[in-house]
């Protein structure tokens, strides 16, 4: 039963006026700091809308358009919440959201809006709503407060923001795919709404209650898929639904939930029934979140939302749902699809609801998830195994039951569902349905009880859109016939008039979808009467004056309204789309202020402005036609008399006063189409008598003298828009205006022009006014007015032809275009590298206001800084025409092949190089704080937890070790050897003799030889795994075990030395878990996210894991982490007096603080040593490890200085007399050594330049020490010092040269590092006599020979017979028998001297993978391994003397190929890992294992470098001698060794594809620098690769063919491929079409060329668009290969249409420009065009026409210009002579031309063609030509004199048989169009 709906049609009432509405939020949020984030669409153009992927043309245009991107703004209204403000007035309030900013706002209608708050949030926000809590003040009378807030909602979390100031955030528990959290028992299906009651509460599920009386109707979660809320309402507490499968809308009431409900979810267990409601959200977890506020009138839904509230609703339909009867929660109807007829269920004279049981419930619940929007919540259509149940877990007690009140069916969803009420408070839920343009208004009354809702009728009413009017009890309808409605409840009260419907509004931005455009605001009073006050919601008129001026697109549709959205009170907003020529008005405008005086412009601007603005304006008309009349009548016009502009159709008079408007029915909006279809019907009825002196123009006219200065600036807006296909649509409009004042001024040429544009327009008008001669003499002609116009293609076709040009007009700031396409053909085609300079203007002038004056404003390479540098990019280059835009292609095209690699990231995008794209990316992102570790994430593989534990080794990248070592399993090889976390194994034979305990014991012993071995092995790992891992900053670093256990077989048993069988030494484990610990913490790459808090929470409870930590303090120093330790973490760790940290922590500070004499850490140093201490101060206790590495880190924070007072301490402290009592006393070796270290490191190269220092003799004083002599005295403070002798060590007045040689002399050779000063180096000569020879320790000679190589340092050749140099002539010759010469010391100084020159080359040669140094030194390897192998000689020389010369060689060659994991050295270390028994200690073990980290540094990622800072570390970190055991640190502090870290630097460059982001396989060519040692020399290596040292280096370049070329040119600078390297190497790049990657394709036989070459059919033939992917990647070429390319039953009859565009897509892939494919396209259908005679315009024959000239200027530059064209193939030849086919065929037709004059104007073929044919053909104005041409006779006079008009000779002999041939002379052609001017 339907209500009889009462109509009153008599009457209508006016609303208020129309006020541009622009949210407020948005023009905060452009002043808001954090405004850059937020990517606002209003004023950008439309090439920073998108981004592109890298390709040009097709493809950003088809992949990159989504709305969600543009949709990223949204706002919300509402009437002002009583308590927000504490004055009692009516106020709005505005929620807008955009990037990760909120803004809270407030206004009124006798107030300006203001902020009320801003929140900025660390991601984007979903969304953002208000919100009620409802919170509990006291247990005992159960009374709630409401608390006032803004919730945010965010991708894992939702901020909840209270007005009084509390903030809240709760994490959302579930991501997408992770549902586990919500497993119940007994598989019932998940709960897909959830509430939350408070933001401290958890979310809980939400219950539901179906009605019926059937059996197993009870309570259970809201569990089904199908189900989605649409609308919910706090009073009444109402929740509407709606069922996708069975087409249902159901009403709920929503309570709190009863405790029996509770306990029946809880505990039956049995199969949940079917239910009607299962509220879904876009298949996941959620409803929408949206806007809540509480309803003041009892049934009305003031402020409840239209869809059009929420512009990203339609990107993102799945929300939370958080609602409560108590909490004033309301979900608005989201934006949905349009759906059908409601029906009623429930409800008298409708059946029930089918119910589909069970089954259907649960089988939705275990269907495929679908695809949704990205959301908050994972779809719960997922099928569950038992692996995820977890019984284990408790079940959520829900807190709110959904109980269902009514149904009917439908066929689809309501978009829009609101509650209202009548006057008589009736209560309404209406339902829009927009598929029926349909509002359906179900009535229903609350019991007496107010517990439930009955629901009695349901009335429909045609309406396409329709809001509630709270204040008024109203409604406001649109109705389907564009009628606006006011209706309470279902009674129509009357129409409505809106003054002004609808002026298309100024703040336009250009956002393509409606939903986020700004709009009008309607006011509704309730006294009907219009508003004598405009409701202003944004800018003022200062706003539209700024934006009318601006640059914007334009929409191709009439304006009209859409949707109304946003209803308070009784106002509500009008979404209308946009206008047509809003775009070139605003052009226009900006053209008029440029040209004219500012007075005059003023006054234009202001009438402009009044007559867009005047009340009772143009009804629906488009706002170019009232721009025509008010331009033209501003200029004299009498617009009422020209045909053309009486039939634009106004009613708004033009005059100041402002007269009233009759209202009736519009025409609609007068759009391009239109204007066309004027002319079509102007042509075709009766021809306009000739001009009369009526038509006159009026010299009074403010604008009259500026005609033709208007004209002019007009002209060239009209060149600028036809090089933008986005706004050329809008010249046909402009070419009207322009012909009339053509015509008027009498320039004929421009006539002619406008013409040959638009032949079937220009064809209609033949009225011309009249200015007298006196009145042109008003005018003012300007100087830049010629009577020849500026085209900008003639220009551009001249600038091909090479013809001379003329500089080019333009208007600064309005032709932009113009301006950079013309200075790019002076770049690209004229080739003037000078043509953008600032010096000299030879192709541009810029016009100003009555002058003309001169602006002062080539390589391919030039084109593409310059027009990326003015903001020009991929997407701006798609809508330049293809002619024009056909040379910038070839230019990016030429460029892309050979492009630099300091290009920027815009350019790189320009030339569509993704792979220099991504490098240039990831470059700014190492910048920023976001980027951790490598650019691309190398995960290393997925490994188990117990692997991680096992050895540490597990980050090592395998894809890319996999590459450079693909024919082995090396990697795995290194580390097993290195592996310190799993027993040894102990295999003893237990021989018959031996006992059961004597074998335990000789088990034992043999586990403590092995354990020496492990201990050693951290020092290598640490060197393996260097910089490795990304640690996670909530967990601590892994650090494996250091397993000193082992087991024997055959049983396996377990082997410890802590049995008590056999002695084990003291604090034997100290050192080894230190550097264990070192080696855990150098894994942590520099780049990672490391902070104080982190490194203190690595630190262990466990006092035995102490040693460990220190290891990893001074490790993360090393990697420069330590820096972000905070001090007070520092002195907690140095005042715990712990020997190991405090090491550790004062080696780690130093290399962080390397070379900065940072203070801080300098008396941090200086507490640790006494000699910088004053003398008077308090004696410490300072151990004395700690007193050397606080030495050395003295030499680290001071290096390369040349500080002198460090430099004085430290040469005084080389030979620190032994104190007394006990005082330096013990290890005065190491402090000696150390301190020797720290000075070469302080003074490293400087060499003789020591300023300042000369009276400290530093040399002198060095060379004492090593070679001994009296001691000097102590000068200064140390003096008192050591005034007593030691009573322990009788030293006298001597130098002790064994403890001060070591550090002297290496201190000597790091003074004068490199500096070839040869009469230092001979200080360090072995001695020539055998009697001094006996005077020195022959590992002294190792020292000397090393320091005297690396002074000597450019002497130093790669070869043996330069180690055997450095040998004394007295051993090398010949012995006389009679000699005493002891063969022990000349075996023993012959190895360690040879052992230094290794040493030597090894350092010179470090990281270089030098072929003939490595040979050299294995070589010797092999001899030291053969003299081992003799016992004789092992007696003579020493077993120790000959393993420590042998490791000394083996680390050389580890040095020389470091990083490159050489099998050789490999094998070698190996051989020596095996060998643990004799005299193979400790030391020698660790230097193995260290030369076998070098070897594989970093996984192969590092390799040393030979600077000398790197040259030092080395020297720290190798100094040869090895400690005897583990606690040995005697003559070395051990904890140098890891000091090698320093010399390491990442090389290792690893190419990775830019498509599938994987290491590959790229053949490099190497250029290195001219040197005295060799030539510039080129190599090839085959990438991932290590490079040599970048210094040695020219330039690095990815050669073809396989991939795009990359040249790295390192002659500028190196900062780039630096860059590059430090970030894992990763140098992106991309194949090219047809090849296969190297590992595929070996040998390049597969590729698609090769496949070409091997057929003997033609490539094009050869090639199948099925196959395409496997040739490429990009997706435009896909696409279009499968829609375009494939045979189909509707494209049988088009066979030729399929090659034609497989030929397209073949040049496509084979020539690597998917950007070309719409040129193509464009190409082909402008022929078509022309063949069919479908061309309305000559436009694309002007294109073709640049094409074919371009084309035919590379034929002319020979050969080699050619093959850098991009039109290579058949294609345009066959294109060319289509089209000379089809204009030759019009020229020879015999109806092609009459004799009538007038019948050139006829808009028919003829017409056209001919246009097309001056066009193509280049033949000049007419009448020029029929001046020159006339009275020709023969071939040569018509060449002659066509000279001068510049017509190609290819045109002109197309011309010569109609020219010469014809009895009428040239007037046949060319006689006719005269009559026209």
């Amino acid at each position: 039963m339907s209500e009889v709906v009462y109509e009153e049609t008599a009457t209508m009432i006016a609303a208020g006026e129309l006020q541009s509405f622009v949210p407020f939020g948005r023009e905060h949020c452009r002043n808001h700091p954090n405004a850059f984030n937020l990517q606002l669409r209003e004023l950008q153009p439309a090439s920073e809308l998108w981004s592109s992927d890298g390709a040009a043309g097709l493809v950003g245009s088809l992949q990159e358009v989504s709305l969600q991107e543009r949709e990223r703004e949204c706002w919300q209204l509402r009437k002002g919440c009583v308590g927000i403000r504490e004055e009692d007035v009516e106020f709005e309030e505005e929620l807008y959201t955009a990037g990760n900013v909120v803004v809270w706002s407030q206004g009124s209608r006798s107030q300006a809006s203001n902020v009320y708050k801003a929140f900025t949030v660390d991601s984007a926000v979903q969304q953002a709503l208000w919100c009620n809590f409802a919170v509990p003040q006291t247990k005992k009378d159960g009374t709630e407060e409401m608390e006032q807030t803004v919730c945010i909602v965010q991708s894992s979390c939702i901020n909840v923001h209270t007005v009084t100031g509390k903030d809240f955030i709760s994490p959302l528990p579930f991501q997408e795919d992770q549902i586990t959290i919500f497993l119940f028992l007994h598989r019932e299906p998940l709960p897909t709404v959830f509430s939350m009651l408070h933001p401290l509460d958890e979310i809980a599920p939400v219950v539901c209650k179906p009605a019926g009386l059937f059996e197993g109707c009870r309570v259970q979660y809201v569990s089904d898929s199908a189900m989605k809320i649409v609308f919910s309402c706090p009073q009444p507490s109402m929740v509407v639904s709606y069922d996708t499968v069975q087409g249902t809308h159901s009403v709920w009431v929503l309570r709190k939930v009863s405790h029996d409900e509770i306990s029946t979810v809880l505990q039956c267990p049995a199969e949940p029934v079917g239910t009607p409601l299962g509220l879904r959200a876009s298949g996941f977890l959620t409803s929408h979140l949206r806007n809540i506020s509480r309803l003041d009138s009892p049934g009305g839904a003031g402020g409840t939302g239209s869809p059009l509230h929420y512009s990203t609703l339609h990107g993102h339909q799945s929300r939370v749902m958080m609602s409560s009867p108590a909490v004033h929660s309301r979900i608005h109807s989201p934006s949905i699809s349009n759906m059908a007829a409601l029906s009623r269920a429930h409800s008298p004279g409708m059946a029930a609801p089918s119910f589909s049981g069970a089954a259907r419930f649960n089988t939705s619940f275990h269907s495929p998830n679908s695809r949704g929007h990205h959301g908050l919540l994972p779809s719960s259509n997922n099928t569950l195994n038992d692996s995820t149940l977890v019984p284990e877990m408790e079940p959520i007690i829900p807190d709110l039951c959904l109980e269902h009140l009514w149904s009917e069916s439908m066929s689809s969803q309501a978009s829009k569902v609101y509650l209202t009420s009548d006057l008589c408070e009736n209560h309404y839920l209406c339902f829009l349905v927009e598929s029926h343009q349909q509002l359906r208004c179900v009535k229903f009354i609350e019991s007496n009880d107010t517990s439930q809702l009955i629901f009695t009728s349901v009335q429909t009413i045609p309406a396409k859109d329709a809001a509630p009017l709270q204040n008024i009890g109203a409604m406001l309808f649109w109705r389907p016939v564009a009628v606006w409605s006011l209706y309470t409840g279902i009674t129509r009260v009357s129409k409505v008039f809106v003054p002004g419907l609808l002026p298309p509004t100024f703040s336009l931005t250009n956002h393509l979808s409606h939903f986020s455009t700004p709009v009008d605001n309607v006011k509704l009073d309730e006294a009907v009467m219009p508003s004598p006050v405009s409701e202003l919601r944004g800018p003022n008129f200062k706003h539209h004056e700024a934006s009318f001026l601006e640059d914007y697109p334009f929409q191709q549709s009439a304006p009209y309204i859409c949707a109304l959205r946003d209803p308070v009170c009784n106002r509500v907003t009008l979404l209308s789309t946009l206008s047509l020529f809003i775009f070139v008005v605003r052009k226009c405008l900006q053209a008029i202020r440029f040209i004219l005086p500012k007075e005059a412009a003023m006054k234009v601007l202001v009438k402009w402005y009044n007559i867009y603005n005047a009340p009772g304006g143009p009804s629906a008309h488009a706002e170019w036609n009232l721009f025509v009349t008010c331009f033209m009548t501003l200029m004299g016009y009498n617009t009422e008399r020209l045909v053309w502009t009486r039939n634009l159709h106004f009613e708004v008079p033009l005059s100041p006063v402002i007269a009233a408007k009759k209202a009736r029915p519009s025409d609609g909006g007068s759009d391009e189409v239109n204007d066309i279809s004027f002319c079509f019907t102007l042509h075709h009825s009766k021809v306009s008598p000739p001009s009369s002196p009526s038509l006159k123009l009026d010299s009074s006219a403010p604008l009259f003298p500026h005609i033709p200065s208007l004209f002019y600036v007009l002209h060239l807006l009209y060149e600028e828009l036809q090089l933008d296909e986005l706004q050329r649509a809008s010249t046909s409009s402009l070419v009207c205006l322009l012909q009339q004042l053509a015509r008027d001024l009498q320039l004929d040429a421009y006539v002619d022009l406008y013409w040959r544009d638009y032949p079937s327009l220009i064809s209609g008008f033949n009225e011309s006014c009249l200015i007298d001669q006196a009145q042109i003499g008003q005018m003012q002609r300007p100087s830049f007015l010629t009577a020849e116009p500026p085209c900008v293609f003639s220009w551009l076709s001249n600038c091909l032809r090479g013809e001379e040009i003329p500089p080019f007009p333009y208007l600064p700031g309005i032709c932009q275009r113009t301006k950079l396409l013309v200075l790019s053909y002076a770049l690209y085609i004229i080739g003037d590298e000078f043509a953008t300079s600032a010096e000299v203007s030879k192709y541009l002038f810029k016009l100003s206001a009555g002058q003309c004056m001169l602006v002062f404003l080539a390589k391919k390479k030039d084109i593409l800084l310059y027009s990326s540098g003015l903001g020009f990019t991929l997407k701006d280059l798609e809508s330049v025409p293809f002619g024009v835009a056909l040379p910038i292609r070839e230019a990016i095209y030429r460029c892309r092949e050979q492009p630099c690699s300091d290009w920027s990231e815009e350019v790189c995008l320009l030339i569509g190089r993704q792979d220099l794209t991504k490098q240039a990316h990831k470059m700014t992102l190492a910048k920023s704080k976001s980027s951790v570790g490598s650019g691309l994430s190398l995960e290393p593989p997925a490994t188990t937890e117990v692997d991680e534990e096992e050895d540490g080794m597990s980050d090592i990248i395998q894809e890319v070790t996999g590459l450079i070592w693909s024919q082995d399993l090396r990697i795995q090889e290194v580390r097993r050897l290195l592996q310190s976390s799993r027993p040894v194994r102990v295999s003893v034979v237990q021989l018959p003799e031996v006992s059961d305990h004597e074998y335990i014991e000789e088990k034992e012993n043999k586990l403590l030889q092995l354990c020496q071995r492990t201990m050693a092995l951290p020092v290598g790992r640490g060197l393996f795994t260097l910089f490795s891992y990304q640690p996670v900053p909530t967990e601590p670093l892994p650090v494996p075990k250091l397993n000193l256990t082992g087991r024997a077989p055959p049983r396996n048993t377990m082997v410890d030395l802590n049995s008590g069988n056999i002695d084990v030494p003291p604090n034997m484990t100290s050192w080894p878990s230190f550097h264990n610990g070192v080696a855990a913490g150098l894994k942590i790459a520099p780049a990672s996210q490391v902070d104080s808090a982190w490194i203190a929470y690595n630190k262990p409870k466990s006092p035995e894991l102490a040693n460990e930590y220190a290891g990893f303090l001074m490790a993360l120093g090393l990697n420069g982490h330590l820096t972000k330790l905070a001090t007070l973490n520092i002195h907690d760790y140095l005042t715990k007096g712990h020997e190991m940290t405090s090491i550790g922590l004062l080696l780690g500070v130093s290399s962080a603080k390397l070379g900065t004499m940072d203070m801080s850490v300098t008396r941090l140093l200086s507490i640790h040593i006494p000699a910088l201490l004053p003398p008077t101060s308090t004696e410490l206790d300072v151990p004395h490890n700690v007193q050397v590495a606080a030495v050395i880190g003295i030499g680290l924070v001071y290096q390369g200085t040349g500080h002198r007072h460090n430099a004085e301490v430290l040469l005084s402290e080389i030979g620190r007399p032994p104190g007394p009592e006990m005082e330096y006393c013990t290890d005065r070796e190491s402090y000696s050594l150390a301190a020797g270290l720290a000075l070469g490191m302080v003074c490293l190269g400087h060499g003789s330049n020591l300023i300042g220092m000369t009276d400290l003799n530093v040399p002198e004083q060095l060379y004492q020490y090593m070679v001994g002599g009296h001691r000097r005295a102590q000068a200064g403070a140390n003096r008192e010092r050591h005034k007593s002798p030691s009573y322990q060590i009788k030293e006298g007045d001597t130098i002790n040269v064994d403890v001060t040689c070591p550090g002297a002399t290496l201190a000597l050779a790091m003074i004068y590092l490199k500096t070839n000063n040869r009469s230092i180096a001979d200080w360090l000569k072995p001695p020539d006599t055998w009697f001094l020879l006996d005077f020195i320790k022959p590992e002294f000679l190792l020292l000397r020979t090393l320091a005297r190589c690396i002074i000597m340092w450019d002497e130093i050749l790669p070869n043996t017979e330069w180690v055997k140099s450095n040998i004394p002539q007295i051993m090398r010759g010949t012995f006389d028998p009679s000699e005493d010469i002891n063969m022990e010391t000349m075996a023993q100084a012959q190895d360690y001297i040879t052992a230094g020159a290794c040493m030597a080359l090894g350092l010179r040669f470090a990281g270089s993978a030098n072929s003939d140094a490595f040979d050299c030194l294995y070589e010797f390897a092999r001899t030291f391994m053969k003299i081992m192998s003799f016992s004789g000689t092992t007696t003579v020389t020493g077993f120790y003397n000959l393993q420590t010369g042998l490791s000394m060689i083996l680390l050389a060659m580890s040095m020389v190929m470091a990083g490159t994991g050489n099998l050789k050295v490999l094998q070698l270390c190996r051989f020596f890992h095996k060998r643990t028994g004799g005299e193979m200690n400790y030391g020698f073990h660790m230097a193995h294992h260290m030369a076998l980290g070098l070897l594989f540094l970093g996984g192969g990622r590092y390799t040393l470098s030979t600077s000398n800072s790197a040259i030092a570390a080395l020297l720290c970190a190798l100094y040869p001698h090895f400690p005897a055991h583990s606690t040995d640190n005697r003559y070395h502090l051990q904890a140098l060794r890891h000091l090698a870290v320093l010399a390491a630097e990442p090389r290792l460059l690893v190419p990775v594809d830019v498509d599938s982001l994987k290491p590959c396989y790229a053949l490099l060519e190497v250029t290195y620098k001219e040197t005295k040692w060799y030539e510039e020399t080129t190599v090839e290596l085959m990438a991932p690769t290590m490079l040599p040292e970048l210094h040695l280096l020219k330039r690095v370049k990815v050669k073809g063919p396989r991939y795009w070329e990359l040249s790295v040119d390192l002659s500028k600078e190196t900062q780039h491929l630096k860059s590059i390297l430090s970030r894992d190497g990763v140098l992106y790049v991309k194949l090219r079409a047809g090849q296969l990657p190297y590992k595929d394709d070996p040998q390049g036989w597969k590729s698609l060329l090769a496949s070409t070459v091997n057929h003997r059919n033609s490539g094009v033939g050869a090639f199948k668009p099925e196959a395409i992917s496997t040739l490429t990647s990009e997706p435009a070429l896909v696409s279009f290969a499968e829609f375009f390319c494939k045979d189909s039953d509707g494209m049988k009859h088009r066979e030729d249409t399929l090659v034609l565009f497989s030929a397209m897509l073949y040049e496509c892939v084979t020539q690597e420009c998917p950007e070309m494919l719409p040129t193509y396209i464009a190409i082909e259908q402008a022929v078509g065009a022309l063949r069919r005679g479908d061309l309305l315009q000559t436009f694309p024959l002007w294109q073709m026409r640049l094409v074919v000239e371009l084309w035919d200027s590379r034929v002319l530059q020979g050969s080699h210009s050619r093959h850098g064209a991009l039109l290579t193939s058949e294609f345009l030849p066959v294109m060319k002579n289509m089209v000379d086919v089809a204009l030759d065929s019009w020229l020879k037709g015999e109806d092609r031309i009459s004799l009538q004059p007038l019948q050139i104007y006829m808009i028919d073929t003829h017409s056209i063609m001919l246009a097309c044919f001056l066009v193509y053909r280049s033949i000049p104005c007419l009448r020029n030509a029929h001046t020159e041409l006339e009275g020709c006779s023969s071939l040569g006079d018509l060449l002659l004199r066509s000279s001068r008009l510049r017509i190609p000779l290819r045109d002109l002999l197309r011309l010569v048989p109609v020219l010469l041939g014809s009895t009428s002379g040239p007037q046949t052609l060319l006689g006719f169009p005269q009559q026209a001017y």
